[in-house]
């Protein structure tokens, strides 16, 4: 029988942006305490018994937020062609992590960029 292992790491991240969406108030400046979820998989385990230790995890996560917190969005390079919305934000997330953290063992599956308490996007990687 197979088993996928799925790892979650969670952090948060406070940044400004505009959207522009017509007849909307997100057109105005605004900002959001984002809470960012990163989840890795795979089917194997290391000698230690886990997947990906957190700390690992949560380093190179850590690295990524450095990126973006306290920012305008709207600034930054990786948005210059795409709006800074939660989806955008989910993608970079997750492609910045996957960039350092996928192996032949573990792969980061997918992020999750909450803007609030009800409200978020998820970017999954195919």
């Amino acid at each position: 029988m197979k088993h996928t292992y799925e790892l979650k790491v969670r952090t948060r991240f406070a940044a400004a942006h505009r959207l522009t969406m017509v007849g909307h108030k997100c057109e105005k400046l605004h900002g959001h305490n984002w809470t960012i979820e990163v989840m890795l998989v795979g089917d194997t385990l290391d000698a230690g018994g886990v997947l990906v230790d957190f700390g690992i995890v949560k380093k190179h996560l850590a690295r990524v937020m450095d990126g973006l917190d306290h920012k305008f969005l709207n600034e930054l390079p990786f948005f210059t062609d795409r709006p800074p919305s939660s989806e955008n934000i989910a993608r970079y997330v997750a492609e910045q992590m996957a960039a350092v953290l996928d192996s032949d063992r573990v792969r980061v599956r997918s992020a999750n960029a909450w803007e609030s308490e009800d409200s978020c996007a998820t970017y999954v990687r195919e």
